[in-house]
């Protein structure tokens, strides 16, 4: 069976990490390092930051789009990121380096503003979660999953850019539960087996003496 959270979901851990993620995002060293490269090569401290918030913001807008349109059809995780461009595309392709230029110039607010829209998306996450149908579209990739598909896969990226940031200005990952990282884990999982094998994604997880090599979810595929 495809890998699905359908039914299984906490739908309130995504507010929870929404949560502890703001004082981290709110912190004076990230303000300090606002504008200087980030953990992630080219991209700003701030740019990650603004990435980071807008993953809730995208949660608020994308629950909000009642009812999905019908021509979308739904997909499961895997399809999903089988359609998402930068997924396979090497960190240096404009598939990437969009990305990173888009949150980098978004990040011109300043600290105050992706603040502010944390906040904001963190006060109407609630009501967006309780208010979404069995499934949700995605308008980048033109498709739906279901609700606990897509909540999983913010999660999964708020896990991922939290730690980009602290990384960034030397602080410590904030705590986040186990029922937003656990799933985010498993995506990340299946993801790293889809970008390299599973014989490489297991033994890097599973058996360091027979680790070939980086079986990182993102990034530069071994060749």
């Amino acid at each position: 069976m495809p890998l699905t959270f359908a039914g299984t979901v906490d739908r309130t851990a995504l507010h929870r990490a929404a949560l502890a993620l703001a004082p981290l995002v709110g912190a004076p060293e990230v303000a300090a390092a606002w504008d200087r490269e980030s953990a992630l090569p080219g991209m700003t401290v701030g740019g990650v930051a603004r990435h980071l918030v807008g993953q809730f913001e995208a949660a608020v807008e994308f629950l909000g789009i009642l009812p999905p349109p019908s021509h979308a059809p739904v997909v499961t995780l895997v399809e999903l990121y089988r359609r998402t461009d930068w997924f396979t595309a090497p960190v240096d392709a404009p598939e990437n380096t969009s990305i990173r230029d888009d949150f980098d110039a978004m990040a011109a607010g300043g600290q105050a503003d992706s603040v502010a829209v944390l906040a904001r998306s963190t006060a109407w996450l609630p009501d967006a979660v309780a208010a979404a149908g069995p499934t949700t579209y995605v308008p980048w990739q033109d498709c739906s999953v279901s609700t606990d598909d897509f909540l999983v896969v913010r999660a999964m990226e708020v896990l991922v850019h939290a730690d980009d940031l602290a990384a960034s200005v030397q602080l410590p990952l904030p705590d986040l539960d186990d029922e937003l990282t656990h799933p985010a884990l498993a995506l990340l999982a299946v993801l790293s087996a889809r970008q390299h094998g599973t014989p490489t994604a297991l033994r890097a997880l599973a058996r360091a003496e027979r680790a070939t090599g980086p079986a990182a979810a993102f990034g530069p595929v071994a060749g």
